[in-house]
């Protein structure tokens, strides 16, 4: 029984190559605060006249403790809560959220929306008549997104002075192609073909539209400047998007006083072989920031 079982660990330690370097927090429960436990809150957070889902995970023990606000891409079917509860466990607080008019949220989807609302839940965190705000440090939110999520992480650093950091994961742009060849991206996305409905009553039409008047406006090497202000992590893989991800760390790391780190995975977009590694590289990166 012990050979056996002494075959099977060696089997599973090439999954979690390395470890010895992975963080607690990805795979081993916290001890439990029965005074303070963590919880999962369902909230409604207000934006743009409405108020749109979102669920806030608390950290264990006694707040405030620091938040991430973490942002999923388009449509929004990865919503990467794997990584949410592992810095959950790490001790920081995790609000997620679907968007205008996304997944059940009310209001108009758009990709405009979505940097309002990513803004709009900022400042929320920050506000101190929240019934939650015993728990939320409102100097230490971070922001987190993948893809489309990215460039709303992004544009909000840029925009909020006032974030303690942002870390994009495998960013996208809107590259000015033909209208019908964005059409059919953004249906091919949306898999509407199959009978999804994620967005509410956004067409790829309209989307596309949207995307190619204001596609240079989301472009996160424009900000630059902005996103120096704050440490930044960059992470990308072999999706295509590899090369411009890594223009924006480059540009954002020549300016003066700037904190960039990167990392990259040969992995696809989701990074559905790379999940453990891609929790470590941003847990990581998240114990290096300044404590409050």
């Amino acid at each position: 029984m012990r050979g056996m079982l002494a075959a099977a660990v060696a089997l599973a330690l090439p999954a979690i190559a390395q470890a010895a370097t992975v963080p607690a927090a990805v795979m081993t429960d916290p001890p439990q605060d029965k005074a303070h436990p963590a919880k999962s809150i369902p909230v409604a957070l207000p934006t743009g006249g409405v108020k749109i889902n979102g669920l806030l995970y608390t950290a264990a023990g006694a707040g405030p403790h620091p938040t991430v606000v973490l942002f999923h891409g388009f449509p929004g079917n990865e919503q990467n809560l794997d990584l949410a509860r592992a810095i959950q466990r790490s001790g920081w607080n995790v609000l997620t959220l679907h968007y205008r008019g996304s997944w059940g949220s009310l209001g108009d989807y758009s990709i405009s929306h979505c940097m309002e609302d990513g803004l709009a839940a900022v400042a929320w965190l920050r506000d101190p008549k929240i019934a939650v705000a015993p728990s939320i440090d409102p100097r230490r939110i971070v922001v987190v997104g993948h893809s489309l999520g990215a460039m709303v992480a992004g544009y909000v650093s840029a925009h909020d002075a006032g974030v303690a950091g942002a870390a994009v994961i495998s960013p996208g742009n809107f590259a000015p192609i033909a209208r019908d060849e964005m059409i059919k991206r953004i249906r091919d996305t949306l898999s509407t073909d199959i009978g999804l409905h994620a967005l509410g009553n956004a067409t790829p039409e309209a989307l596309a539209d949207e995307a190619l008047r204001h596609g240079t406006d989301w472009d996160l090497i424009r900000y630059a400047p902005a996103l120096a202000r704050h440490p930044l992590l960059v992470v990308s893989s072999d999706d295509g998007f590899a090369a411009g991800n890594e223009k924006l760390a480059a540009a954002v790391a020549a300016m003066p006083g700037a904190s960039v780190a990167r990392r990259h995975f040969t992995t696809d977009h989701s990074y559905n072989d790379q999940r453990i590694a891609l929790i470590t590289a941003v847990l990581d990166w998240l114990a290096t920031l300044p404590p409050r």
